[in-house]
């Protein structure tokens, strides 16, 4: 590949983007469709990413209720309700995004990877469940599918109920990364790593075991694109930039920022930890893993003007002199 011709960026949208239903995520994606193909029409190959709380949430749900009221019915581990939004919500994008291609006669392909994140089993985030998935129980619940479940964990979630708390550990690396560097040589737009990816670990010496776990999607992101040796990391948001004293008088919108402004930043606690402090983390993780390589947090609806600087917040690594 011609790096400085094609130039790749992996793009990183939000579940909550995606709207609750199908027909909403639909509409949301046929919406976004114009953004990012109007990128591979400004000569970037372009791999799209995606969160899946909301749908994995609603899949993991159902079979929750399912199995409560029909016994024959098998609740559905964690692993496989990834899998299955990584598929339906691929379904919409690949409509959305072809449909857009071929509307402009541009003959490129698009293909979804169901993908296997790779962590490590001894991640200190396995001792420390802290996500929470899966429906709201009463406490006579939670403590009756504890004995049932030994290996589960349950905990209050903000007073509204319990709820099972599942580890999330760091992206080590990607099962499919040949399979999608392959499509990408070959002009497919590759959507991949949704939701994080089904976190995965070693088992023997060619297997891989799927465990009760969630990757955060940012850090997913980050590591796709430097594992496919992308330019540029786009992490599409609600905000059109990162400010520090977000929502009060002071605050400060920042066009870009360097690495180490941003670390210095996040040990301030300028940013949300459940909001924007994973996107800038994993913005400052891939600007330093290679060099040239910039993060970008923008509004979906300003992707192109942000590859000009024109739109978002670019974090790259302090040149050094």
């Amino acid at each position: 590949m011609n790096e400085e011709k094609d130039p790749r960026i992996v793009i990183a949208l939000g579940g909550n983007a995606l709207g609750d239903t199908a027909e909403d995520q639909q509409k949301k994606i046929e919406a976004a469709a114009p953004a990012l193909v109007g990128l591979i029409r400004r000569g970037y190959e372009i791999i799209v990413t995606h969160g899946n709380g909301p749908q994995v949430g609603m899949i993991n749900n159902a079979f929750a209720y399912g199995s409560k009221q029909e016994p024959s019915i098998p609740p559905m581990e964690l692993a496989e309700c990834t899998a299955m939004s990584q598929g339906y919500i691929g379904y919409h994008l690949q409509k959305g995004i072809r449909r857009e291609l071929r509307e402009l006669e541009m003959p490129w392909h698009i293909a979804t990877v169901v993908t296997q994140v790779v962590v490590d089993e001894n991640d200190p985030a396995f001792h420390h469940p802290q996500k929470p998935i899966g429906p709201y129980y009463t406490k006579e619940e939670a403590e009756e599918l504890q004995g049932k479940h030994p290996d589960h964990v349950y905990a209050d979630d903000a007073g509204r109920g319990y709820r099972r708390m599942v580890p999330s550990p760091k992206p080590v690396t990607i099962v499919e990364k040949e399979s999608i560097m392959n499509l990408l040589d070959h002009e497919f737009v590759v959507i991949a790593c949704g939701g994080g990816g089904i976190p995965v670990v070693k088992e023997g010496c060619c297997g891989y075991r799927g465990v009760p776990a969630v990757v955060d999607k940012d850090f997913a992101a980050a590591k796709l694109a430097e594992l496919v040796e992308a330019k540029y990391l786009f992490i599409l948001t609600a905000v059109d930039k990162v400010s520090i004293n977000f929502g009060k008088p002071d605050e400060q919108p920042f066009d870009e920022m360097t690495t180490e402004q941003a670390e210095a930043y996040i040990a301030q606690g300028q940013f949300a930890p459940g909001s924007m402090r994973p996107k800038v983390e994993a913005a400052v993780s891939f600007a330093k893993s290679g060099p040239g390589r910039v993060a970008v947090i923008a509004a979906l609806d300003k992707a192109a003007e942000a590859v000009d600087g024109s739109a978002g917040t670019r974090i790259y690594e302090k040149l050094l002199h």
